[in-house]
């Protein structure tokens, strides 16, 4: 299983902005759903958004127009931009790399690489 690095994490005031970003070693230019997962103590992982091979991005209900996913492929890099957080938002973040090809999956089980986590706290 591939690791991954991800950076952008903190405590953050209510109303607040961050940016997460991974180190996709190279998953940015194969094929294969990318994603972002969020984890609360006590819960399981869930998916917070995801981009297809065709750009397509998906996001869970909560995120919907105040978190942007987007990859790049020269820096190799998988980003999440968060704007207006809110308290529900807080949990270990992880990027999420080699999953389907023809589509994207909310399911943990389906990715093949994971990063290990950042914490953001929105507080």
């Amino acid at each position: 299983h591939v690791q991954l690095v991800e950076s952008g994490g903190g405590l953050v005031q209510p109303g607040g902005s961050l940016s997460l970003s991974c180190a996709a070693r190279g998953y940015t230019r194969r094929s294969g759903c990318l994603a972002w997962f969020r984890q609360v103590p006590g819960k399981e992982r869930e998916m917070v958004a995801q981009i297809q091979d065709d750009g397509a991005k998906h996001y869970d209900s909560t995120a919907e127009g105040r978190f942007t996913i987007s990859k790049d492929a020269a820096k190799d890099t998988l980003d999440l931009r968060m704007t207006s957080l809110k308290p529900e938002d807080s949990g270990m973040y992880y990027c999420a790399v080699d999953g389907p090809v023809a589509f994207c999956s909310d399911y943990p089980s389906d990715f093949r690489g994971w990063g290990q986590g950042t914490q953001v706290t929105v507080s």
